[in-house]
């Protein structure tokens, strides 16, 4: 048994834990939970706990279901909600087979594997989500969304519930070990945003995961309603994740060259042109719903075009300004990504697309200075602007032929996703929506 392994049963039986939610998620990015008595831990440390994969989103066939659950005992975190005694406690798990071998679905082996395929070029993965969510008033499931407050961009609102949900949420996820540098409430009514600190990308999406729950808690407990939905109201903007990554070779900031525009290095630019070039073969990944496209296509400063920029929030891939002597904050901000996804594939497809970047030499394309938005469909064609995929059905099709894609996500989690979102959007077609009984059925 190793040091963590010791500390987390230590801790447990001075704390006296009696439960232990062990957590991983689906492809899908739900999150799944089981939990154990703490004298079953040492097992679980040794050997796993058994579980039927064929019944976990996207995880295998009937015939081969037998899975494992490993925790790990880095992620060990004492939850805080519900003033539970005795205490809670959580541990991520890396999901194997029976013979101990990576099971082919697990997400978070996906982004480990991308980061060892980083380490093999000598880098380590950063990375900055700045979150969005709405808060809602609880109403009956057919009822119309209701925001919280009719707050603005920075607003404070005197005595406001989103106030004092901001405070209890980043109390509660301090005490579950995540640092907020920031929070705010957001340029929507209800709309907020809560940024964590940079870690690295697989502590990063545990943390991702680990803040959803926390927020929703954290709103159930307030009697209201949170979520993550990327656009839930068609005349204001929607909720992402802008993501703020950099690379580094040991204690060196990658990105970061002194005197070059922006301070941004060959390896900087080279990541960014990797994510322009691919960028559309992996929006289903980072942009996984049919809702998606209604935030990415419906303005309010979301990208919908493969361009890049210094100061321009309408591009996909913006370069933040770099702070004088801070060599390490040297970066790239992604603006597509939304807080649905699953953060492990999500970063996965992004680095591979950007260590292909770096491999293959790619060339950065002209920065874009102008609101693309602004721009006519000629003048983009005319300055070689592509666009980012308008709908579920074409960033399936844009994934359907992804050679960097199917080889990042693996074979099993490539075609299970592009077989679950070909029947989401298999789905909705066949809605008769609300607009065409309301402009259609009066008139046809």
């Amino acid at each position: 048994m190793d040091r963590q392994q010791e500390f987390v049963l230590r801790t447990i039986e001075e704390r006296d834990i009696r439960f232990v939610r062990l957590w991983f998620t689906d492809v899908l990015g739900t999150l799944k939970s089981v939990a154990i008595a703490p004298a079953e831990l040492e097992g679980a440390f040794a050997e796993g706990i058994g579980f039927d994969g064929s019944a976990i989103e996207g995880f295998t066939r009937v015939y081969e279901a037998d899975m494992l659950a490993k925790p790990d005992p880095s992620t060990f975190q004492v939850l805080p909600w519900r003033g539970e005694k005795p205490g809670t406690a959580r541990m991520f798990c890396d999901i194997t087979l029976p013979d101990g071998s990576p099971a082919l679905a697990d997400a978070r082996y996906v982004l480990r594997r991308t980061l060892s395929r980083a380490a093999d070029m000598g880098f380590s993965f950063y990375t900055h989500p700045e979150i969005e969510f709405f808060l809602l008033k609880q109403g009956t499931p057919d009822a119309a969304p209701v925001p919280v407050d009719q707050g603005g961009y920075f607003d404070h609102v005197p005595k406001g519930t989103a106030h004092d949900f901001r405070r209890a949420a980043i109390t509660m996820l301090e005490q579950v070990g995540i640092s907020v540098e920031f929070s705010h409430h957001e340029g929507a009514p209800g709309q907020n945003e809560i940024d964590l600190r940079y870690a690295d990308a697989l502590s990063t999406a545990d943390n991702i995961m680990t803040f959803r729950t926390v927020i929703k808690e954290v709103a159930l407990e307030q009697g209201i309603y949170a979520t993550f939905m990327p656009k839930v109201f068609a005349d204001h903007p929607g909720s992402g994740m802008h993501t703020h990554m950099s690379l580094f070779e040991g204690d060196s900031n990658a990105f970061f060259e002194p005197g070059a525009p922006y301070s941004l290095s060959k390896t900087g630019r080279q990541f960014i042109a990797g994510l322009l070039h691919h960028g559309r073969e992996f929006t289903l990944i980072t942009n996984q719903w049919v809702n998606s496209y209604k935030r990415l296509w419906g303005g309010g400063e979301a990208p919908a075009h493969l361009t890049w920029g210094h100061n321009n929030r309408s591009a996909m891939v913006r370069v933040p300004m770099y702070k004088p002597h801070k060599a390490q904050s040297s970066r790239v901000e992604v603006r597509t990504v939304d807080a649905a996804c699953n953060p492990y594939l999500a970063f996965s497809v992004m680095l591979a697309a950007g260590l292909k970047g770096i491999e293959e030499g790619y060339d950065l394309p002209a920065e874009t200075e102008d609101d693309v938005w602004q721009l006519t469909d000629r003048e983009r064609r005319a300055m070689g602007i592509k666009p980012l995929p308008a709908s579920l059905s074409e960033a399936i099709e844009a994934m359907e032929s992804s050679e960097l894609a199917a080889e990042t996500l693996g074979e099993h989690v490539f075609d299970f996703v592009l077989r679950n979102k070909q029947q989401e959007w298999h789905d909705y077609r066949n809605q008769v929506t609300p607009f065409e009984l309301e402009h259609l059925l009066p008139r046809l």
